[in-house]
Formats: C-alpha cells, structure tokens, sequence
C-alpha cells in the first residue's frame, strides 16, 4: 500500500487519540465510583469487582478480530460508526443492570464496541505512515489520549457526587456522540478502493497466516500483552490500593492523575527521541529499566508491609514513565511489517495481547489484597520475559539514527 508523504497536523493527531481516548474514559472514569456500583448491584467482594475493569479489555480484544478484518472490506469510517452504536446499547445495559453478572456483560460488550474506534484509528495512522514515523505519530496520539486517563478519575468523582454513578456512563455516551461527529465530519477514509479486500472467511485464514510469517511481528505482539497485562493490575486493583490499602479515598484520583502524567510525559518525549535513537533501541532501554524497578521494589520490602504513599509513587511514577516509551514503540514495531493488512493485522495483534493480558492481569490481582507488593512481582517476572522475547526476535536496533525528513 502506497503511504502518503505528509506530515501529520494536529487536528490530525488530537482526532485519532480521541477516537482511543473514549477507551480510557470507559475504563478510568469509573475507577472512583466501584464501591458505589458494588454496593447497587450487591457485590461487596472488592477483588469481584475488578472485573468490572479488567472485563472491558476482553472485550476490546475480541471485537478487534471481528472490526479490524471488516474494515479491510468495507473501510475504516462505518466500523467507527457500528463500534459507537453497540457502546451506546451496553452503556445503557451497565446503567440498568441488576447485578454484577449483567454488569460484566455490559461492561464486556461496551469493550467490544470500543474496539472498533481504537482499532481503526490504528489502522488509519498505518495506513498514512511507515517506519519510525509511524511510531512518531503513534506517540504523540498516545500522548494526547493519555490526558484523558490523567483527568477521567477526578470527573467521575464529580460527575458520581453529583448525579450518583450512572451520570458516569451518560457522559460517556454524550463524548462518544461529540467525537463521532467529528470523525465523521473532518476525516476522510484512508482504505482507498483499489485496496479493499472482498469479504469473506477466507479473508481471516489467509490474514492471519500472513500475520505468522511474519515473527517479529508474533514476537511483539506477546511482547505488548505481557507489559499489558503487568499494567492491568494496576489499573484494576488501584481503587482497592489507595482507597482500602492507603485509605485515601479523596486523593485517589489525584494520585491516578499524577502517575498518569508520568506515562504521559515520557509517551511525548518517545515522539521526540524515537527519530533520534530508532524505535527498537529506545524500546529496549526503557524495558530493561522497567524491568530493574520492579525487581529493585520486590527485593526492598519482600515480606514487608506497604511503604509509605511518597516512595510507593516514587516507584510506580519511575515504572510508568518507562511505558511511555514501550507502548507506541512496541505496536509499531510489531505493525510496520504487514502494512499490507492493516486492519487483519492491528485486530490480530490487539487480539491477541488483550486475551493474553487479561488472564494474567485477573490471577495477579487476585493477590492484591493486604498489600501491594504482588504487583511488583507481576512487573519484574512479565518485564523479564518479555526482555527474553525482545532479545530473541527483535531486529538488531541501530546505533543511531537521524532525523527522517
């Protein structure tokens, strides 16, 4: 596929991390109110009710295997549009449901809906840029949609005390409805009709063994659920951490938003230095001292109680601001070779890290009770695997790279 020789603009950038941003808002935004939402639909077990997080991301694995194949047939912008419909129906279904069961399932289909704005907007950045200029846009896209984390606590805190927790999910569907219409008005489609595939089961097969030929990609992929599903502890269990563990309801979502900025912070600065350094060698740095916080951590307080809030957000600020440069770096490196199946390609490899995030998120977490020290572990032990994929398939990164004009 022939990529367009343009430089992004910033309504460019701010669009496809809005189309992202509704994920973070799904999920962040009620990360204040699950006490609340436990106690509406009586399930007070504070480890059940990390489901309510962790859940979503099932589901946003699974409708990028069906999304990402049909944009490949039938274009990027009407799988946007189905995507905000089918979150429009399961944010209705979470407001009504009577229990945790019907939650999860709502909170599962609203995933699967999300998938198609967050995939295709994956897809349209591959499909107007290559190499480390991708993963450059990819970064300042992350960068952006990173704010909406840093803010989402504190609005579903305000939002839940003054209209209780169902006003969350109506402000939800009223962001989704605003960056529709944008999408709809501003942004052209990017799958032109020389390059659509018809439609049918064989699209999938041949996708998908194209995808395994390709082992950096495969290498990669893992690589992305891995420090996924190490996160995903976090985000999951980080209610339960500062508002039982600490005891800091109120500040809680000031403490999200600060670790949030961390991510944020460095995710811009990749922009930056990946044209400098090359995605691959800036990727590998900051994974290798992803994994040494984690094991610094372990080693310092094995069998110790919590520590103190101010070097607890020392570690995790540290910890989080390597993610921002393995992220974006990670999915393009793993994107750049299979251009060609763009959408397949991004729903495969978002597919395939969620699944394998989500089980490992929901067993580490399940030890995240009395103390906080069995999600450091889950950082170091995923961090050191992952390093051993990195090591073993990656491409040798060089040495240094100029700017790409």
């Amino acid at each position: 596929m022939q990529v367009k020789p343009v430089k992004p603009n910033f309504e460019f950038i701010a669009l496809m991390a809005s189309l992202m941003s509704i994920v973070a808002l799904a999920i962040d935004a009620i990360l204040p109110a699950i006490s609340q939402i436990g106690i509406s639909i009586n399930s007070l077990d504070p480890t059940d009710n990390q489901l309510l997080i962790t859940m979503i991301f099932l589901g946003l694995g699974v409708g990028q295997l069906f999304f990402g194949p049909l944009s490949d047939s039938f274009g990027r912008k009407p799988i946007v549009y189905s995507g905000f419909a089918l979150f429009g129906i399961a944010s209705i279904i979470c407001v009504f449901a009577p229990s945790l069961e019907i939650m999860v399932a709502g909170r599962i289909l609203q995933g699967i809906g999300l998938s198609a704005p967050r995939t295709m907007a994956i897809s349209i950045i591959r499909d107007t840029y290559k190499g480390d200029y991708m993963a450059r846009v990819m970064s300042f896209v992350t960068a952006f949609f990173i704010l909406i984390p840093v803010v989402a606590p504190a609005i579903g805190k305000w939002i839940m005390d003054a209209f209780e927790w169902q006003g969350i999910f109506y402000m939800q569907l009223f962001f989704a409805l605003v960056v529709g219409i944008w999408f709809w008005k501003r942004q052209e489609e990017t799958l032109k009709a020389q390059y659509k595939i018809p439609f049918s089961p064989s699209v999938f097969i041949s996708g998908t063994i194209e995808f395994l030929k390709h082992r950096e990609t495969v290498a990669f992929t893992f690589i992305s659920g891995l420090i996924t599903g190490a996160f995903l502890v976090y985000l999951s269990a980080s209610q339960h951490i500062f508002e039982n563990q600490y005891g800091l309801p109120e500040l809680f979502p000031y403490i999200f938003a600060g670790l949030a900025i961390s991510i944020g912070l460095s995710t811009f600065l990749n922009g930056t230095l990946v044209m400098r350094f090359g995605m691959r060698r800036l990727s590998l740095m900051a994974l290798i001292t992803f994994c040494l916080i984690a094991l610094v951590y372990v080693g310092l307080f094995w069998g110790k109680p919590n520590p103190g809030v101010p070097v607890l957000v020392g570690f995790l600020s540290v910890q989080f601001f390597c993610l921002g440069f393995l992220w974006g770096n990670f999915r393009s490196i793993a994107m750049e070779p299979i251009g060609h199946i763009a959408g397949i390609g991004a729903a495969i490899n978002g597919f395939v890290s969620t699944v394998l995030a989500v089980p490992i998120a929901n067993y580490i977490g399940s030890f995240v009770d009395d103390t906080i020290w069995p999600l450091f572990v889950g950082l170091g032990g995923c961090g050191l695997v992952a390093l051993v994929i990195f090591l073993a398939f990656s491409k040798k990164p060089l040495v240094y790279r100029k700017q790409i004009s």
